[in-house]
């Protein structure tokens, strides 16, 4: 699976009609469609589809024609977003009509074309499942850990108290696992984990196995 953390635009023109496509995160997709359709009053159509992982992991998909004739156009962008295996991301179409009618099958290819083109001119980044990690470390380690957590650059959020320090991390697999083994060593000096994910346990046998 991949993403898009920015946004990216093509156009093109196909008898007449002028197609400009857009791809951006789907956490931006309500917004840049509001903006979109403000600046384009005059555009005959917005067509856009998107996938997204729910909270429980599931696909959710949907797309929209907006006017255009049913399943010409909102789904052939649904099915580029599959094509390149992208997650969690949107493409809308701005079709500004040019006095030629496609038919429907002109139509498909338009709209599927224009939404490949603007995924091929956008940079697609890996998806990693991310877990979320709570790590409470006491002030007498906070400069090993400071040290480890700068080195590759993990960015937890941090909560202070009259302890320590409780670190919240985003983390990938790997992330996790190498974080794991180096505090594995600190916890009898009282390190504690508040929240850890599912796949912490395997860690955990493998290391007292």
């Amino acid at each position: 699976m991949y993403i898009v953390k920015e946004c990216y635009c093509h156009e093109q023109d196909i008898k007449k009609s002028n197609f400009a496509s857009y791809i951006c995160p789907f956490s931006e997709f309500e917004s840049l469609r509001a903006r979109l359709k403000e600046q384009n009053p005059k555009a005959a159509h917005i067509v856009w589809a998107y996938r997204y992982y729910n909270k429980y992991f599931q696909i959710v998909e949907n797309s929209s024609d907006d006017g255009e004739p049913k399943g010409s156009s909102g789904p052939a962008c649904l099915d580029a977003l599959r094509g390149a295996n992208l997650i969690d991301t949107a493409v809308l179409v701005v079709r500004y009509f040019g006095g030629i009618k496609l038919g429907v099958g002109g139509l498909v290819r338009a709209y599927g074309s224009s939404a490949n083109l603007v995924i091929n001119e956008a940079k697609l980044i890996k998806y990693e499942i991310r877990s979320i990690v709570i790590l409470f470390v006491p002030f007498a380690l906070l400069a090993r850990f400071d040290h480890y957590i700068d080195k590759f650059q993990l960015n937890p959020n941090r909560d202070y108290n009259d302890s320590g320090c409780v670190y919240e991390f985003s983390l990938s697999s790997d992330e996790f696992a190498n974080l794991y083994e180096f505090a594995f060593e600190y916890e009898i000096s009282g390190v504690v984990y508040y929240a850890l994910p599912l796949i912490a346990k395997n860690f955990y046998d493998n290391q007292i196995s």
